[in-house]
């Protein structure tokens, strides 16, 4: 067979007519597959084996070199034509659902590709070539671990490639145009007929194939059942069905390949096929059906701090890397993330029609529905491993979208202060108290989240958590005249929390600033006077950073996970976060020490000398006080064992706290440089913070 193939395109190339003879190779190898239904008894005997993948072979190289030899360009070839007019590809996704023989379904995947792939005639608009296609993905993607699954995704992927040359045809292979019924089945059926009758008056030397084998068998054979599809079928976005379901693979390579595509076909969608996507097509809730799979299967028993230290994951690359600890639940911790970060892709490349209902059901489903019953839940478990995950989360979260959702869900939609009882603020007001629970743990896993939330771009987020308490300056006494000195500034009196004990402690700054603080031209406090004011607050023998190297904030940060100190480093962390926003309001409550406060108010500064109070009273009871501070601040920064001593953790508060207001002065010199302006306090401009 090979030679008189050879034979015959030798001789059709040598007399310029290499229709007749290329039509006649082409119709004999058609043949010779449809003979093998009526020959063969072996239903064991793998496709592979047979003859058949070597005349598909043949068959494709045929329509190949005719479309070369043609001399219009766009013009179908007898042998495409006839491709198309005797629905061969109808039948071979017949075949190949019936997976008879053994295997077919593979070799139907793997010519469907190659077809659309190296003809350059355009294919995907005639329904003998569309409607077959639709067949041969509504068998793909659905069987997790299929043998199939190299094959389905060389499939879609050629078809995305012509989607990307040709994005109309999105909209057009995802409606799916004509009914795909038993009538479908039927016309396959039938062109088994036609393919064993077929006869060329115009070309009497074309070889037609005997009528009598193969319309026998095309008759005494039946489909199995579950070949048959029903009434009304419609073969709508079974293009993304499938590549959804081969994002689920096992296989590394399938999984990646099939996400890209899928990232593809969102990314080139056109308005009415993006339309097509959210109303009609199972893609959004197939998504994030997925995404709630996921969750669900993490164990309850996860870590927070294993979370929370689990990096590295995105969509490319699910799995955990290999050099990190080993816990229980990581690989499935990473496959969430791993498909949460795909998501979070998905929203940003895709249409924005795609993209906005993409991210609703990503917070109804998974935020609203499953998150905040487990946020508000009576287990103190259940609350910090939730409140775990979600500030994993929002650390990935990239897409403006998702973000905007995040926000809602969290924050709720006005910008207002909020009573607890406020049902659109209700999981808000939730876990403000959280931050102050009777856990610790519940307590730092909060503090954190509210952090990473601080660190997104959305003007949201600053403004409902923090201006809408500021603005209008109701901190600020009113009317009251300019304060004298500094002590008058601190309104110590007028604070209920400080007692008369803490007066009376003998507290003293460690170098007291002048009676009345310097000012700017326009009557602001000079930023020389705030730093001055942070790194005097802490006292001379409660000290310890001099007697070492230079040290820093982010020494202690490090470690801070496991270490009893934990929780007030997280407090502290959160009011650096919220002091570097450059918003004029903030700068005035948080780092302006001569902020002439209200009744009854208290700023950042004037807590701070509370703390300071409470501490040099509690100094007076710890024995050989400076040598055992010098060595916690050593344990800290690893320079000498951690032993267990007493007074510990007061110790590392003591550390802490003196970092803390060394952090202050450097926010206060970095935000408004010595020779800059300081604390204008006119109004933002809308939509600005």
């Amino acid at each position: 067979m090979l030679s008189r193939l050879g034979a015959l395109l030798q001789e059709a190339v040598g007399a310029r007519e290499p229709s007749i003879d290329l039509l006649e190779a082409f119709v004999e190898h058609w043949k010779g597959i449809t003979n093998y239904y009526i020959e063969s008894t072996d239903e064991n005997t793998p496709a592979k084996k047979t003859d058949i993948p070597w005349r598909l072979k043949q068959m494709l190289d045929i329509l190949v070199y005719e479309e070369k030899q043609q001399a219009a360009a766009g013009e179908a070839g007898p042998c495409l034509e006839y491709l198309l007019q005797h629905k061969i590809l109808e039948t071979l996704c017949t075949l190949g659902k019936a997976e008879y023989p053994p295997g077919m379904r593979q070799q139907v995947l793997q010519f469907f590709s190659k077809v659309l792939a190296q003809v350059q005639h355009p294919l995907l608009h005639y329904l003998n070539v569309h409607r077959p296609v639709q067949k041969l993905l509504r068998l793909g993607g659905t069987v997790p671990g299929s043998l199939t699954e190299k094959e389905e995704v060389q499939f879609t992927t050629v078809l995305c490639s012509k989607i990307q040359q040709d994005p109309a045809l999105l909209t057009y292979i995802l409606e799916g145009k004509k009914t795909i019924g038993r009538k479908a089945s039927r016309e396959a059926t039938a062109s088994l007929r036609e393919a064993a009758s077929v006869r060329d008056k115009d070309r009497p030397h074309s070889k037609a194939p005997d009528s009598g084998t193969c319309g026998a068998w095309a008759s005494n054979t039946q489909l199995p059942a579950e070949t048959q599809e029903p009434d009304g079928a419609i073969g709508e976005s079974s293009l993304i069905t499938t590549l959804i379901g081969l994002c689920k693979s096992k296989k590394g390579r399938v999984a990646l390949k099939a996400r890209e595509n899928l990232l593809l076909l969102v990314s080139v969608a056109s308005q009415a096929a993006a339309t097509y996507m959210v109303q009609s097509s199972p893609c959004c809730p197939a998504i994030v059906e997925h995404l709630c799979q996921l969750y669900q299967s993490l164990p309850s028993s996860l870590d927070p701090a294993d979370i929370a230290a689990l990096e590295g994951i995105s969509w490319r690359l699910p799995s955990a890397p290999s050099d990190e600890a080993s816990f229980p639940g990581k690989e499935a911790l990473a496959a969430f993330l791993g498909w949460f970060d795909y998501c979070d892709h998905l929203i940003t490349e895709a249409h924005t029609v795609v993209s906005d209902a993409l991210a609703k059901a990503v917070a109804e489903k998974l935020f609203v529905e499953i998150l905040q019953p487990q946020l508000l839940h009576v287990s103190e478990q259940s609350v910090l491993t939730s409140t775990a995950l979600l500030t994993v989360m929002l650390r990935q979260l990239r897409s403006p979208a998702l973000l905007r959702e995040a926000v809602a869900f969290l924050l709720g939609m006005d910008q207002q202060p909020a009573a607890p009882e406020d049902s659109p603020r209700t999981l808000c007001a939730h876990l403000i108290r959280h931050c102050d629970h009777l856990s610790d743990e519940i307590s730092i896993a909060t503090l954190r989240l509210f952090e990473e939330l601080l660190q997104k771009p959305h003007e949201q987020i600053v403004r409902s958590l923090i201006l809408c308490y500021l603005e209008g300056r109701p901190y600020m006494a009113r009317g009251s005249p300019e304060p004298e000195s500094y002590e008058d500034t601190l309104d110590l009196e007028e604070d209920p929390y400080f007692t008369d004990s803490f007066l009376d402690s003998g507290f003293q700054p460690s170098a007291k600033p002048p009676p009345a603080p310097a000012t700017n031209p326009d009557g602001k406090t000079a930023v020389t006077e705030i730093v001055n004011s942070f790194l005097c607050l802490v006292p001379e023998e409660a000290k310890t950073s001099a007697f070492l190297e230079e040290t820093g904030y982010d020494t202690y940060v490090h470690d801070a996970y496991g270490l009893p100190y934990s929780l007030n480093l997280q407090v502290t962390s959160v009011l650096s976060r919220l002091a570097l926003f450059p918003h004029p309001l903030i700068h005035e409550y948080l780092l302006d020490p001569y902020t002439n406060l209200a009744p009854g108010c208290r700023s950042l500064f004037s807590v701070l000398v509370r703390v300071i109070g409470d501490l040099m009273q509690r100094i007076q009871r710890v024995p050989q006080f400076p040598g055992k501070l010098l060595l916690v601040r050593r344990q800290l920064m690893g320079q000498v064992p951690g032993e267990q001593l007493d007074h510990q953790t007061f110790l590392q508060g003591v550390v802490v706290l003196e970092e803390f207001c060394k952090e202050l002065a450097a926010i206060a010199f970095v935000k408004f440089p010595p020779h800059s302006p300081h604390l204008h306090l006119s109004k933002p401009r809308e939509g600005h913070v």
